[in-house]
């Protein structure tokens, strides 16, 4: 690069120094051009690190893809903190939804968990939402100021909620529930050691009561296996619902319809294939509901004439649908 070459000043006699190419590049804001120590001349890039797009002109990165990942976290910490200490402050609402909005995922997971051993019939969702209450209440009651973890604290709270909302919608009392299970690990205890199925008299040994006590308890426990009729009904046929499964009384057969409309269809392919008058005949007394008399007076002829062709009308239908099956 050439420096600019000094110009006299008429009015003092000094000298001035013509910049026109750095007053060029401050204007289209290119960067100034310094020396960076190494005996090279280079560029302080202004405002962080640049980048080139496909034209070749210098772009500035944003500061949020420059930060890595653990300033990333660091900032979320330091922001869940924050509300923490706006929630511990003031108690708005808006600053509770907010921190519940952030520790949701927590929800999801403990009543994925515990809905892992429940029936199928229990819906995951109104685990959620029972677990979403547990949540709140956490947020709540929580004190960040005695340095406990929260999220060690808020699944156990929403467990509980979990589990109480899973007890109030059970008709059977603990107790029975308990009992129900101390009979189940006897009955696996005792058929692990005897290799068999366990009797009534050995199962009461086993359990320290008699037999009596044991009827009694199996009554009690008649409450603990209800199952739901779908599910009985749908092993091992899919996900069939209990309405695809009852039979309807008034419906039509399929079958019995298919079989009739080709009984039909033989039958009238048989009487084409008749003498005329047999054919005449068969269609007054049959599709014309008319008396053997009445055809007679019909076609001229008597009644034992008619009841003549009748009979051999009705010969010769049955040789041609035996030949047509």
């Amino acid at each position: 690069m050439t420096e600019p070459t000094p110009v006299p000043d008429d009015a003092g006699g000094g000298s001035r120094t013509a910049t026109v190419r750095q007053d060029e590049r401050r204007a289209s804001g290119t960067d100034v051009v310094r020396g960076n120590g190494s005996g090279r001349p280079g560029t302080a890039p202004v405002g962080g690190p640049r980048t080139r797009d496909a034209a070749g002109t210098r772009q500035r990165v944003p500061s949020a893809a420059r930060a890595d990942p653990a300033e990333r976290s660091a900032d979320v910490e330091a922001g869940i903190v924050a509300l923490w200490r706006d929630y511990g402050g003031q108690r708005l609402r808006a600053t509770r939804d907010r921190l519940v909005l952030h520790y949701a995922p927590l929800v999801k997971y403990v009543a994925g968990r515990v809905g892992t051993g429940l029936p199928s019939h229990v819906d995951v969702a109104d685990l959620i939402q029972s677990g979403i209450f547990g949540l709140v209440d956490a947020i709540e009651k929580f004190e960040p100021e005695r340095g406990l973890k929260f999220e060690t604290y808020a699944m156990q709270r929403i467990r509980g909620a979990i589990l109480d909302d899973l007890r109030a919608q059970d008709w059977v009392p603990r107790s029975v529930r308990s009992r129900a299970r101390d009979v189940e690990r006897a009955i696996e205890r005792l058929e692990g050691r005897l290799q068999r199925t366990a009797s009534d008299p050995e199962l009461a040994t086993e359990l320290g009561i008699d037999v009596g006590e044991l009827r009694d308890l199996f009554g009690q426990l008649q409450l603990t296996s209800v199952v739901a009729l779908d599910e009985l009904i749908a092993a091992g046929r899919g996900t069939a619902s209990l309405a695809e499964t009852l039979p309807d009384e008034r419906a039509e057969d399929p079958v019995a319809n298919l079989v009739d409309r080709d009984s039909r269809r033989q039958l009238a392919e048989a009487i084409a294939q008749l003498a005329e008058r047999d054919r005449v005949v068969v269609t007054l007394y049959y599709f014309e509901n008319l008396t053997l008399a009445e055809i007679g007076r019909v076609l001229g002829v008597t009644e034992s004439r008619v009841c003549q062709l009748h009979t051999r009308a009705v010969l010769r239908l049955r040789t041609k649908l035996a030949e047509q099956g």
